[in-house]
């Protein structure tokens, strides 16, 4: 602490209702620990929000996750997690005063933004391409192999099939055969075969019954992803924002005396901003 308060004395500006840099420094910090507070509120409150719509309409989430990503989920969390190790690496930089590492770890945290903000562009473009949209937004569009099958609902909500479907009948084969019966031949008799042509549209008829009927208020789903992860992109577009604001100061020269006080601020905001999404990734796109 008095090494810090020693490197931010020199030459540091110190507002004059702050009595020497290390204060300015310490309540700099407790006003962003104050607002990353603020937002974990907010995003708790989705967070419940999107519980309590998915106790009461359990056939609309299970309906709307079989359209998330699971791959492109994957790959921005780990973009994310790559961002927050060179944020962090940015900060010792700048605490060791070399710059230009500290310029190169602002620049790879951007362009892991940047990658972030395509991946969910890409996203967002199949969800608009099929109709998967919010609210009155809200008109799909969807090819059979798009939809969810029966087994693929009931795989998700843990349904199964009905006890009489799984209930043999051994009665049937412990029967005494027929006085008449002729013993070569055999007790099952083969199945009638029908006119060519015949069983084709019961194995069509078949194959569209498997098909979920699209539950009714499925746009609650997409409206409440377009929420929460629109909201997460915002945030991120704040965070580059910021970043690009620390280059600019590195290329000036602001932090050639060692303070970093910035650049721990905006270090601590992109973590809090991967860490939502790594809770937005286990709800949308793991829990089924």
């Amino acid at each position: 602490m008095a090494e810090h308060s020693h490197t931010e004395s020199e030459g540091l500006h110190v507002d004059h209702h702050f009595e020497n840099a290390d204060q300015q420094y310490q309540s700099a910090k407790l006003g962003m620990w104050i607002f990353l507070a603020t937002e974990i509120l907010f995003f708790g409150g989705l967070f419940v929000a999107y519980a309590v719509y998915r106790a009461n309409h359990p056939e609309v989430f299970v309906f709307g996750h079989h359209f998330l990503d699971k791959n492109l989920g994957a790959l921005n969390t780990v973009i994310l997690i790559c961002s927050s190790l060179t944020a962090a690496w940015a900060v010792r930089a700048a605490q060791l005063r070399q710059i230009g590492m500290l310029k190169l770890m602002i620049v790879l945290t951007m362009l892991c933004a940047f990658g972030f903000m395509g991946v969910k562009a890409v996203e967002y473009n199949s969800k608009w391409k099929h109709g998967l949209l919010w609210a009155g937004q809200y008109d799909p569009h969807l090819d059979d192999h798009d939809a969810p099958t029966h087994e693929e609902a009931d795989a998700e909500v843990g349904v199964s099939e009905p006890a009489e479907m799984e209930t043999a009948e051994p009665a049937e084969a412990d029967a005494p055969a027929p006085a008449n019966a002729d013993p070569d031949r055999s007790a099952i008799a083969p199945a009638a075969e029908g006119p060519p042509g015949l069983a084709a549209p019961e194995a069509e008829d078949a194959h569209d019954e498997e098909i979920v009927a699209e539950p009714a208020n499925a746009q609650i789903y997409f409206s409440i992803y377009f929420l929460m992860t629109g909201l997460h992109g915002i945030h991120v577009l704040g965070g580059i924002g910021a970043f690009i604001w620390l280059l600019v100061c590195a290329r000036r020269g602001d932090f050639d005396g060692g303070h970093f006080t910035r650049v721990d601020m905006v270090a601590l905001y992109w973590h809090l901003v991967d860490l939502i999404w790594i809770y937005l990734f286990l709800l949308l796109y793991l829990i089924d």
